[in-house]
Order: C-alpha cells, then sequence, then structure tokens
C-alpha cells in the first residue's frame, strides 16, 4: 500500500515506508494511522495491543460474541442483522456428519449467513431470497454482471445533502440506479432503516454527518468479493414460504430463517408482515434441518413449544450495545455451547 505525499494531503510526522496490505484493510489501516501520527496516547495503546499474545475467541450461548470478531461480509448495515451470530451458525453447520448440499435462507436481508456460507465453504452452495425490490435490486447487480459498474458509482458519488437528497428523490431507470439508491439510502439514513419515514443521518460517528457510514473503498471491496465467489450462491427475487417450500423435501438441504420479528419488524422493514404461525408448520415439515433467529418473547417460545421444537436464548448485544437475548430454535439445539 503506497500512499504518496502528493495523493495524500495530510504528511505523516515522521519517516514513512511503504507496504503492501490487502485491499480490503487499506482504509482502515490509513484510518488507524492516521489516529496514531496525530496522538501520541493511542499509538502508545496500539503497541500495548499488539504486545499482548493473541487469544482464542470464546463464547457461550450466554456470552456475547465480539462482533468485531467476526468478518464483515455484506455492503448493507442493516437493522437486526446476524454478523454477531456467525460464530454459532459456524457451529450448526460444521456439526453435520457431511456438509449440506445448500444452505436456505428465505428472509435474507442482508444476507449475512449465505455470504458466509459460501466465503468458507460451510455447504456446496447458498440459496438466498429477499421480497424488498429495492433490496433485491442490489444483490441481481451484484450477482449478475453489473457488479463493477455499481462499485465505480459508489467510489465517485460525492456525499453531502444535496446529492444525497437528489438521488434519493430521483427516479431510477435502471435496475443498477436502484441498486445504487438503496445502498446509499442504507448508509446515509439512521440506523441503515429503510423503511418509509426512516430520515437521515445528522451528526453521526465523529460527527462525521452523511459520511458516517460511507465507506467507499470497503463497500467497492466487499462488492467485488461477493461478485468473485458469485458461482456459490444464488439470489432469488420472491416469497420466503415458496422458496422454503420448493426445497421441503431436500434432506441434504439445510434452512437458516430470520423472519421479521414480532415486536420491532413493522418500525425497521418495509415487508414486515409474516405468518409466524404458518411459518413454524412449515419448517416443521422439511425433510432438511433447519435453525430459526427469533425475538425471545412468550408469543415465539409458545410456538416452538407448539410445535415440539427445541429453544434456547442466547446472548447478544443491540446496535446501540444495550445487553439483551434472542432465540435460536430447531429440533436439535445439541451442538450449542452453553
Amino acid at each position: 500500500m503506497a500512499i504518496s505525499s502528493t495523493s495524500y494531503p495530510p504528511k505523516w510526522s515522521e519517516k514513512t515506508k511503504v507496504i503492501r496490505v490487502p485491499k480490503s484493510l487499506s482504509e482502515d489501516l490509513l484510518r488507524l494511522a492516521e489516529l496514531a501520527d496525530s496522538f501520541p496516547q493511542f499509538r502508545e495503546d496500539l503497541r500495548t495491543m499488539l504486545a499482548q499474545p493473541r487469544r482464542k475467541v470464546v463464547y457461550t450461548s450466554k456470552k456475547e460474541i465480539n462482533v468485531s470478531s467476526v468478518p464483515q461480509r455484506s455492503p448493507f448495515r442493516y437493522p437486526g442483522g446476524k454478523t454477531w451470530l456467525i460464530p454459532h451458525i459456524r457451529d450448526w453447520l460444521k456439526s453435520k456428519k457431511t456438509r449440506p448440499s445448500r444452505l436456505i435462507e428465505p428472509f435474507a436481508g442482508g444476507a449475512i449467513v449465505s455470504l458466509t456460507t459460501a466465503f468458507e465453504g460451510l455447504a456446496k452452495h447458498a440459496v438466498f431470497c429477499e421480497l424488498d425490490p429495492h433490496v433485491a435490486a442490489l444483490w441481481r447487480v451484484v450477482l449478475n454482471g453489473q457488479s463493477e459498474w455499481l462499485v465505480q458509482k459508489i467510489l465517485t458519488f460525492e456525499v453531502n445533502e444535496e446529492n444525497v437528497r437528489a438521488e434519493l428523490g430521483r427516479d431510477a431507470q435502471q435496475l443498477r440506479d436502484e441498486a445504487f439508491k438503496t445502498i446509499l439510502r442504507n448508509r446515509v439514513q439512521r440506523g441503515g432503516i429503510m423503511a418509509p419515514g426512516a430520515g437521515l443521518i445528522k451528526t453521526g460517528e465523529a460527527n462525521r454527518g452523511l459520511k458516517a457510514r460511507w465507506y467507499p473503498e470497503t463497500l467497492a471491496n466487499r462488492i467485488r468479493e461477493i461478485n468473485e465467489r458469485k458461482d456459490r450462491m444464488t439470489f432469488v427475487e420472491g416469497d420466503a414460504f415458496k422458496l422454503i417450500e420448493e426445497h421441503a423435501q431436500d434432506a441434504d438441504s439445510v434452512f437458516y430463517v430470520d423472519p421479521p420479528y414480532t415486536v420491532a419488524a413493522k418500525r425497521l422493514y418495509s415487508n414486515w408482515e409474516v405468518d409466524h404461525q404458518a411459518l413454524f408448520k412449515t419448517l416443521g415439515n422439511c425433510q432438511g434441518d433447519f435453525l430459526m433467529s427469533y425475538d425471545n418473547t412468550s408469543e415465539v417460545q409458545e410456538m416452538a413449544r407448539k410445535h415440539g421444537f427445541q429453544f434456547k436464548p442466547v446472548a447478544m448485544k443491540s446496535t446501540h450495545h444495550e445487553k439483551k437475548t434472542e432465540l435460536l430454535i430447531s429440533t436439535d439445539l445439541g451442538w450449542l455451547k452453553s
């Protein structure tokens, strides 16, 4: 990674060295380098941290997972996203005697489970589905030949209030235009919420305003990396129930099901209505194994009992760092660490 004094205005205060690092890390490393150059105490903290021996990340169902230990694969900043659940997903899939032929994710959203499955080979193929046409537009563009156009649009778009409002107010003429509007909306609206009525970020992280969650290089790298693995995954735009039913008799397929939750869904998502009773019944008729994640309520627990499913709360942190639990539901949770 080489940054010249002409291409990068803030000059370092000390001697520099040219190094090569993965492109996906370059933006984050530059930000760390800037902080270390500007704040001596931060530099010392970094040295102290690097001097410590690396520890294996330990987690159980009662101890929440450190999300920073999980690779960020999705371009979306999704409310209700499941990055925190990924270590449990790995344990679930690796507990199988044979690698599943397909991982089916009917309510994909940011699709972190399908992406992780495809990147890490946890199943032979990942199939994920999304009903929201705006979210679907992005996945269709990324996986069907127009990813580089989207990357260049992200890299060259100047984020300011005038440009953002103009772009979000413009009618999309093509699918790729809708894809860009979707990722822009996801990144500049508060909490990544894309439901009608969500407002724009005002101050954001480090008072960066609309740029608080807009990392063009990082987004470009994630989209390119997904596109490079497009032969390992299939995206379906449509109804989650139909996708489940299509694969219901596939004993070598597994289902990860994360529907819009019974409590917060209406506030967070455009397509939030789900017949939860029918979903439990449908999964109970599947030949392949399944894992559901749900909000931890007495209503959901009662549905699980009614269908003879096991359920267990797992610790997690909300986007506001509030400690809470969610439910994992399946026919067998013996693999789940206590």
